[in-house]
């Protein structure tokens, strides 16, 4: 494990500006996403959790490659025969206003990030209690073995117990907001200086940062630009010094420019069609109070047969996407190479399957989609409009910003809807506990499966998922999950989203797989 960096010189550098041996830089960046907010427990977004980063820290984090290494924890160490986990603390470390991080701090973070008010409580699943055994050593006891649980609490960030219980910030407040909302105290290399929400929210180096220091910014400064073409403009004037994403038709364009770079990848996320599973009545489209037919599961699989994924993946998308067999991508641990089949493209089927439901004409309905939140996610949702028009099904359809998004797919305010999924933990289970397991807030699970799927076996097979230690054993249960939420078309998995940024020349940075933008790894030369 790593040893803590020394802060004194090297603080005193990036307070002033000047990192050792470079020339200090300011840096602009800008997505079509502005974070809803600076609480890291309120909101399970990847804007949100992407951004907080660099501002706050859990006990552990994920490097350049992904792989977990130490944070705010030193060390840890399994206890006993799968009782839990022993977290060792790093010592010395302060919070922006000067507090010191300890014991305390982990033990108000876990009741806080896994309070009833949480959108992130689904993390502690298993969890069964957190108590601090001294000052810098704290014990994560869970109620059955956990052998992935320091995989899956990279973004559990750590708050400073004085300053929300000072500020009324007990406990995350995602709808109405408190302090926590609109202004941050982390450990993190980055302090919140300016947050303008919808405009702009401004970052400095934290000049007591724990950490060894990278990056040559003096300001770094978040631009939200839903336009596309502005976005371009920005990038190409030399407005910014960086735009996620680069719209895809414009790729290839940019990649000609000797200013700028264009950076590709494949992100960890699987885009997918949701379904109102437990509504008795549609909500939306001249049908509105019509018994619901997306709980018969002929009509979810005419809805998957109607879809041309591959024209999506060929007009839409450029051919820069993946197609997506199931709720996780082939590059993450636990994918079912055993169920690596997505249904066909057989609008002839989603017809004969409608009229076998009792649906020969059709039906209409409305479709949710945010249009600043995917890759060219309106416009997806568009082509999925008239594909199913095709085959007589008339979505109607309503994009808005995913600021209001949510809080529709929150409050049931749907008939089928699009979300995108990364697994923070980069492995299977996680879409299951978040999206294929029975809504239950007690147990702390299914928090993003809005619709409601249920399935008894898939309830009963997670928890054996999760303490299973033998691979082979492990991924025979991943199997039969996956089985069966494809069986039943729990959802409509599309592609795997692509990675592409583009950046000035002179940039350097780290494009990972879960899209998080750090900052401490920038440099402007």
């Amino acid at each position: 494990m790593t040893a803590k960096a020394s802060t004194g010189a090297l603080g005193f550098l990036l307070a002033t500006g000047i990192a050792a041996g470079t020339h200090a830089e300011t840096f602009r960046w800008a997505g079509t996403t502005d974070p809803q907010t600076m609480d890291p427990h309120a909101v399970s977004s990847a804007p949100v959790l992407g951004f907080l980063n660099n501002v706050y820290e859990g006990l552990v984090r994920r490097g350049r490659d992904m792989s977990i290494e130490p944070a705010l924890a030193t060390g840890w160490e399994p206890i006993g025969d799968g009782a839990g986990w022993r977290f060792f603390l790093r010592q010395g470390v302060t919070y922006h206003d000067g507090s010191e991080f300890d014991a305390d701090d982990v033990v108000f973070s876990y009741e806080r990030a896994s309070s009833e008010a949480s959108d992130v409580r689904s993390w502690f699943a298993t969890v069964s209690d957190v108590i601090k055994v001294d000052d810098y050593t704290i014990d994560v006891m869970t109620n059955v073995p956990n052998p992935i649980f320091p995989d899956s609490i990279a973004n559990w960030m750590m708050m400073d117990a004085g300053w929300a219980e000072a500020n009324g910030a007990e406990r995350p407040d995602k709808e109405s907001g408190n302090h926590a909302t609109l202004n941050a105290n982390g450990t993190g290399a980055f302090v919140l200086s300016g947050r303008q929400p919808g405009l702009e929210t401004v970052l400095r180096p934290f000049g007591d940062w724990w950490g060894e220091v990278e990056h040559n910014i003096t300001e770094a400064t978040f631009l939200p630009i839903q336009n596309p073409a502005t976005a371009v403009a920005a990038l190409l004037s030399g407005d910014v010094d960086l735009i996620n994403p680069v719209p895809i038709q414009d790729a290839e364009r940019l990649s000609g420019q000797d200013a700028v770079t264009v950076i590709r990848g494949i992100e960890a996320r699987v885009i997918m069609l949701g379904f109102a599973h437990e509504a008795e009545a549609l909500k939306y489209g001249p049908n509105t109070g019509d018994p619901n037919p997306f709980r018969d599961v002929r009509v979810r699989e005419a809805v998957a047969s109607a879809i041309n994924v591959p024209a999506i993946l060929q007009t839409i998308m450029r051919g820069s996407a993946e197609p997506a067999s199931q709720l996780v991508s082939p590059a993450m641990r636990g994918f079912s190479a055993a169920n690596d089949m997505r249904p066909a493209f057989d609008p002839d089927r989603a017809r004969a399957l409608l009229a076998e439901a009792g649906y020969p004409d059709g039906f209409g309905f409305g479709l949710k989609c945010p249009n600043d939140r995917y890759l060219n996610d309106e416009a997806v949702c568009q082509a999925v409009v008239g594909m199913l028009a095709h085959v007589g099904v008339t979505a109607e359809l309503d994009a808005m910003p995913v600021r209001n998004y949510w809080p529709e797919l929150r409050e049931d305010n749907f008939d089928m809807y699009m979300l995108g999924w990364s697994p923070g933990t980069f492995d299977h289970e996680h879409p299951v506990r978040f999206l294929a397991s029975t809504p239950n807030s007690e147990k702390k699970l299914g928090s993003w499966n809005f619709g409601g799927y249920s399935n008894a076996r898939i309830d009963e097979l997670l928890p054996m998922i999760q303490s299973e230690i033998d691979d082979t054993k492990r991924q025979a249960m991943l199997d039969e999950v996956t089985a069966l939420y494809q069986d039943e078309h729990a959802y409509v998995t599309m592609y795997v989203q692509p990675l592409v940024w583009g950046a000035q020349a002179n940039v350097e940075l780290t494009q990972r797989p879960d899209n998080f933008f750090i900052l401490r790894w920038v440099r402007v030369n």
